[in-house]
């Protein structure tokens, strides 16, 4: 089959973590056969500020890390129902233009032959609703969603026929340990500043325990303002900017443990969605604390795969706990990653996406799938 993801970018994921996941499917589905291309608005912002960050580099480093991997820009002029004309499969990803949201929609009312997709991994259904609802998608066939909690939100305000949920999950043919690089550090929290949606959690789950133990630390994120950047450095912790995701496995290999910090409207509105970077740092292999969020999906077993702590204090004597015990950290990273290969990788999500499809999917789409796929 031919997949079309529409999507903020592919080519950046400067503060975009929804560009790791989309990698990672477009990547398993390659290598299954099928093909898969993106559509990225021309200046897209995430590009934008890469090229202001990083420079030219940072794109032709994209390319030589992920040579599998095609998009194409779209600017006002661009043939949209053309390309969606070629495909079986077509995913618009929720920061999608509204109108084209729409036109896309439209294109499949009219007699398009392919199964049209609306896939949201954002907070904005609960925390800014008006936005979402907004939103024209009567010609959808699919929604996706990444957790339980926005799926029941999409059905309770109509806002989909039919909606699954597709939780985020690890590329890891590119996440996986690395026992052969030094470990040079104690912690490492690699996160986006966030719109001061966790200004108190960064500062309580990961500044005053690193400060107060001492500890040899790294973060590596974006958007971090200038007060922010002196608490860093008041702390003993370097700020080491921008990291491109397909370095992150090594960035983590040369650490000892690190964190999970949630954004507030994840864990008051939406339980249970944990961010990508849980399920990238467990596939590496290395030992996670997280800050207080509600598993209420089972998606890992908290206190075996990670250890889950309630406030700084309780953080700060996992951490101490952590680094003064091999032995615990290995058997948690051992048990992290066992999840993630049994349960949570682009492979994982995949499959989950081809069996919605063969069952809900319009009829092109699965008289397409192969019929190895058709027998699984």
């Amino acid at each position: 089959m031919k997949f079309l993801f529409y999507t903020h970018s592919l080519i950046s994921d400067w503060n975009h973590g929804n560009a790791h996941f989309l990698r990672g499917i477009m990547r398993d589905l390659t290598r299954r056969g099928h093909q898969a291309q993106a559509l990225e608005p021309e200046n897209a912002w995430s590009l934008e500020n890469l090229l202001k960050d990083q420079g030219t580099q940072a794109v032709e480093a994209f390319a030589r890390s992920f040579p599998d991997l095609t998009s194409i820009s779209y600017d006002e002029a661009f043939d949209h129902e053309a390309a969606i004309s070629q495909a079986d499969v077509v995913i618009v990803h929720e920061w999608t233009d509204p109108a084209l949201v729409a036109r896309i929609g439209k294109a499949r009312q009219m007699g398009g032959r392919f199964t049209l997709i609306f896939h949201d991994t954002h907070h904005r259904a609960v925390s800014a609703a008006g936005d979402i609802a907004g939103l024209d998608l009567s010609g959808y066939d699919l929604v996706l969603a990444f957790g339980e909690t926005l799926r029941e939100r999409y059905l309770e305000a109509g806002w989909g026929r039919q909606v699954f949920t597709w939780h985020e999950a690890a590329d890891d043919t590119l996440f996986h340990p690395m026992p052969e690089i030094e470990k040079t550090g104690d912690l490492i929290w690699i996160g986006n500043w966030g719109d001061d949606e966790r200004t108190a959690e960064i500062a309580e789950f990961l500044v005053r325990p690193a400060r107060e133990l001492k500890l040899k630390a790294t973060v590596r994120g974006v958007r971090y303002p200038e007060h922010a950047l002196a608490r860093l450095a008041e702390a003993g912790i370097d700020y080491a900017g921008w990291i491109a995701n397909a370095e992150a496995a090594k960035a983590f290999a040369r650490h000892r443990l690190t964190v999970h910090i949630p954004r507030r409207p994840y864990v008051e509105n939406l339980p249970g969605i944990p961010t990508i970077r849980v399920f990238e740092a467990l596939a590496c292999g290395i030992p996670l604390i997280s800050a207080p969020w509600q598993d209420v999906e089972q998606l890992f077993r908290a206190g075996r795969d990670f250890l889950m702590v309630k406030d700084s204090e309780t953080m700060k004597a996992a951490m101490r706990g952590l680094l003064a015990d091999p032995q615990q950290a290995q058997e948690l990273a051992a048990a992290g990653l066992e999840t993630i290969r049994t349960r949570h990788t682009c492979r994982h999500r995949v499959e989950e996406l081809l069996s919605i499809l063969r069952t809900h999917g319009a009829l092109s789409a699965r008289n397409a799938l192969k019929p190895a796929e058709a027998a699984e």
